[in-house]
């Protein structure tokens, strides 16, 4: 008897953890907005984590991006297929796109979708920094990228065919056209518009299995990026590197300057690091580097010999020119924008020939301090100086000899300061003649 109660209430205590996990389960909502890039996967591969922690129905990701880099592109896919929560790749807004990397995500989602006034594609492989590769090269690329699309769209149920024209002629669709074309699943206005579409029709899974989800009225938890991954994510952008590397650069040239400031040397070790993460995980071209050391060695020539303003844009010119060509990225917007370039070059540059040419003329500058400030300094004998004596300089009173004899309340210039002792001379001043009277 005592054990059909125990049996009763083990079975009653795990129906009742079936169904509050049963009732429990949500749809994981994420916003990717952005490139492809390192931190978007870390943020992705996160919340597919989470989902398959809390036992959620769905992910839905909803997606908006240029696209990005193939490495980073590639783990996400493996992520989204080996994920054990359906996951849902929703193009959205209005006016949004998935192009390139995005587009191979799309098509490795269990379900593809997109808002009217999107579109999708163009997914043929771009060498990095956007320059011409050889043939072989480009046939290898290509290849690669045909066998990726082939691998995700085939086993997804897709076609195969279209989504490989993506890679081989960089085609692009419109919301309907993919549709159509059977790239994509649902063509959908809205969130519960697409759950509404979604509802009881199955799917395949990647490893096959059929599967069907019930999210209409289902509560929808948005899954946002922590706040390292929101800074690093800021600081992914070229752009922002840019300015970083440039006011690190400027601060430590100002410490080199005023040694022991402290401050600017701090400052300058802080951003340039920063910058340094950031390039680390960017596709960097270190000749660039060069260009950006070579412009800081053209500012610093400008404020030592005058050429007039040539070496100052000298520098502005390979400054902008390594800000460009720092981040070698296949799409514009993970490179460092012109403007952005020019902006940090052309103040940068003034500013740091400015600094420079001041700390070389401070230098240049006699010492007006201490004792070697009475030097060439002029005062008056107190006593006789035979050839010893006092003078009167500064408002102090010296001990004071001479190579010859000057009497009292005569003018006097330092020579010459040995330790408390001043050598000094005759001031030589005409003095004006004596006016005779008319007789």
């Amino acid at each position: 008897m005592k054990n059909t109660v125990i049996s009763r209430m083990v079975l009653g205590l795990a129906a009742v953890l079936f169904f509050s996990s049963v009732c429990r389960a949500e749809v994981l909502k994420i916003v990717v907005n952005d490139t492809i890039q390192p931190i978007t996967e870390e943020f992705i591969s996160r919340a597919i984590d989470e989902a398959q922690r809390r036992n959620d129905q769905a992910i839905l990701m909803e997606m908006n991006t240029p696209g990005g880099l193939v490495e980073s592109t590639r783990e996400i896919i493996q992520k989204i297929t080996n994920s054990a929560v359906p996951v849902i790749i929703y193009v959205a807004p209005s006016g949004s796109r998935a192009a390139s990397a995005g587009f191979f995500i799309l098509e490795s989602a269990d379900v593809a979708a997109m808002a009217p006034g999107t579109n999708t594609g163009a997914a043929h492989p771009v060498i990095l920094g956007g320059g011409k590769m050889d043939d072989v090269m480009k046939e290898k690329m290509e290849n690669d990228a045909a066998a990726l699309m082939r691998s995700v769209a085939a086993r997804r149920g897709r076609n195969v065919d279209v989504a490989e024209s993506t890679v081989r002629q960089s085609k692009s669709f419109t919301e309907q056209e993919a549709l159509s074309q059977h790239l994509i699943d649902y063509v959908a206005s809205s969130e519960e518009d697409l759950f509404r579409q979604i509802e009881s029709k199955s799917f395949k899974r990647f490893n096959g299995e059929a599967v069907s989800l019930k999210l209409s009225g289902q509560p929808i938890v948005p899954f946002g990026m922590t706040l390292k991954e929101s800074i690093l994510n800021y600081l992914m952008d070229p752009n922002i590197a840019f300015i970083f590397l440039a006011i690190g650069a400027l601060a430590l040239y100002a410490e080199f300057n005023h040694p022991g400031a402290v401050v600017p040397g701090t400052v300058g070790i802080v951003f340039i690091l920063i910058s340094a993460f950031a390039l680390n995980l960017l596709p960097t071209r270190f000749a660039a580097l060069v260009l950006i050391l070579g412009a800081f060695a053209l500012f610093a020539a400008e404020a030592k010999f005058a050429s007039h303003g040539v070496l100052t844009i000298g520098g502005i010119t390979l400054l902008t020119l390594g800000g460009l060509l720092l981040v070698d990225s296949p799409i514009p917007e993970m490179r460092v924008h012109l403007l952005t370039a020019l902006a940090v070059s052309i103040p940068l540059g003034l500013i740091t020939a400015f600094l420079m040419s001041i700390a070389l003329k401070a230098r240049r500058n006699k010492l007006v301090s201490g004792a070697q400030g009475m030097v060439g300094e002029t005062g008056v004998t107190q006593t006789a100086i035979s050839p010893r004596g006092k003078v009167f300089v500064h408002g102090e009173l010296w001990d004071a000899v001479s190579s010859g004899n000057i009497p009292a309340g005569e003018s006097i210039v330092v020579r010459r300061v040995d330790g408390l002792l001043l050598q000094v001379e005759p001031l030589m001043v005409a003095r004006p003649a004596t006016a005779r009277a008319v007789p």
